[in-house]
C-alpha cells in the first residue's frame, strides 16, 4: 500500500500542477494531414486533466506560472506544464488545426480563434471529484453541452468534422489513496473509473462529435517522482501492473462502444507503449529522440522540499534545470518535455493515421 501511496501522491502532483493560462498560439497543423482522413477535421474539443490542460485554472493556483516553465515555447511561463507544447498541441497538429482555446479564456478570444474548438480540461481533476475543487469531467462535458445549446459559438451541425480528446491520467486514484480506503478495494474502483469514462465517452459522441480519441494511462511507475528511488534507472513494475489493469478495462470499453455504434468512432491512443518505446529507443525509431537517461527529469528542486520553479522567501531559486530540455524526456517529476511529447506523437503517427482513416 505504501508504494501505491507514493505513486498516487506523485500523480496528484502530475495532474494538479499544470494549472495555468494558455498561450493562444498552438502548433499549427498541415493541409497534408487533412487529406489522411475520410473527413476533414476542423475542430478539437478536449476534456481531462493536466496532461491535456492548456490554461483553464486561475494563474494564482499554479506554480507553472513561474520560470522556467515555458522556456522552450513560448519563451516564458504561459499555460502549459512543461517547457513547451503538450499533448493537446501535438494532437491538434496531427489533425491539422491550431491548438484549441481554453474554455476559461473563451470570452477573450475572437470568433476566428474559437473556430478550432475548445479545451475544457482542468489540471488536477478526474472522472469523479478529486481533492481539487475544480470541474470534473462530467462538469466539463456539461460546459460543452451548454455552449452547444446556446448556439452562439458552435452548433451540433458544426461538429460533423470534429475530434475530441478525453484524457484520464490518474487523479481519481490519488484521491482514492487519500481516503485511506483498503487496497483490496482498488481493482473495483479502477472498474468504476473506467465505467464512468465509458459514460462520458457516450455523452461526448451523443453531442455530435465525430471521432473521440482516448489515451491509455501512461506507465505511471516510470514517472520521475517514482523512479528517483532507483536513481532514475528503472520503473516500478508493481505500479505499472495497476496501470495495465486500467488500460485493459478501458480498451474493452472502447471495443464495446465501437461494436454498438458499428463504426470506429472511438480511437485508442496507446500512451503506455509509446512512452515505453521512447524510453527504450536506441535509434531504431526514426523521428523519435534517443534520450540517454529517459527517466531523469530536466527540472528538479535542489532538495526534497522544493520542486521545479520553487523560490525561497527571498526570491532565490531553489531548483536546477538541465542544459538542454531537448535532451530530456521528462520536464519535471511528472510531465514530459515538449521533446518528450513530440517523440511520443512521432511514434503514434502511423497508428493514429490508421485509426482516423477507419469509417
Amino acid at each position: 500500500m505504501d508504494s501505491l501511496i507514493k505513486l498516487f501522491l506523485c500523480l496528484y502532483g502530475v495532474l494538479f500542477t499544470s494549472l495555468l493560462f494558455a498561450e493562444i498560439n498552438g502548433v499549427e497543423g498541415s493541409e497534408k494531414n487533412h487529406r489522411l482522413y475520410g473527413f476533414r477535421p476542423t475542430k478539437l474539443f478536449v476534456f481531462g486533466d493536466s496532461y491535456a490542460d492548456t490554461g483553464n485554472v486561475k494563474k494564482s493556483l499554479s506554480s507553472s506560472w513561474k520560470f522556467p516553465y515555458g522556456i522552450t515555447f513560448p519563451g516564458k511561463p504561459a499555460g502549459r506544464f512543461s517547457d513547451g507544447r503538450v499533448a493537446t498541441d501535438f494532437l491538434a497538429k496531427f489533425v491539422g488545426i491550431k491548438s484549441p482555446i481554453p474554455y476559461f479564456w473563451k470570452n477573450y478570444a475572437g470568433k476566428k480563434r474559437l473556430q478550432y474548438g475548445m479545451n475544457f480540461a482542468y489540471g488536477g481533476t478526474g472522472v469523479f471529484n478529486t481533492q481539487v475543487p475544480l470541474p470534473n469531467m462530467t462538469t466539463q462535458i456539461d460546459f460543452f453541452k451548454n455552449i452547444l445549446n446556446a448556439g452562439d459559438i458552435y452548433t451540433p451541425s458544426n461538429l460533423i468534422s470534429s475530434v475530441a480528446l478525453v484524457s484520464v491520467a490518474g487523479n481519481d486514484y490519488s484521491t482514492f489513496i487519500s481516503q485511506n480506503r483498503p487496497a483490496s478495494d482498488f481493482p473495483a474502483f479502477i472498474k468504476q473509473v473506467v465505467d464512468q469514462t465509458e459514460v462520458n465517452l457516450r455523452r461526448i459522441h451523443a453531442l455530435g462529435v465525430k471521432k473521440v480519441a482516448v489515451p491509455l494511462l501512461q506507465p505511471l511507475g516510470c514517472l520521475p517522482g517514482i523512479t528517483f528511488a532507483s536513481s532514475f534507472q528503472r520503473c516500478n513494475e508493481t505500479q505499472n501492473a495497476l496501470v495495465r489493469l486500467h488500460n485493459s478495462l478501458l480498451q474493452q470499453a472502447v471495443v464495446k462502444l465501437n461494436n454498438e455504434i458499428k463504426q470506429s468512432t472511438f480511437i485508442i491512443i496507446d500512451l503506455y507503449n509509446a512512452f515505453l518505446n521512447v524510453f527504450n529507443n536506441k535509434g531504431a525509431n526514426p523521428g523519435s529522440t534517443t534520450f540517454q537517461s529517459p527517466l531523469k527529469p530536466c527540472c528538479v528542486g535542489v532538495s526534497s522540499e522544493y520542486f521545479c520553479g520553487s523560490v525561497d522567501e527571498k526570491g532565490v531559486k531553489k531548483y536546477m534545470i538541465c542544459d538542454d530540455p531537448k535532451s530530456a524526456f521528462f520536464w519535471d517529476d511528472s510531465h514530459p518535455t515538449e521533446e518528450g511529447w513530440r517523440s511520443v506523437y512521432s511514434l503514434l503517427h502511423e497508428s493514429l493515421t490508421a485509426s482516423f482513416m477507419k469509417a
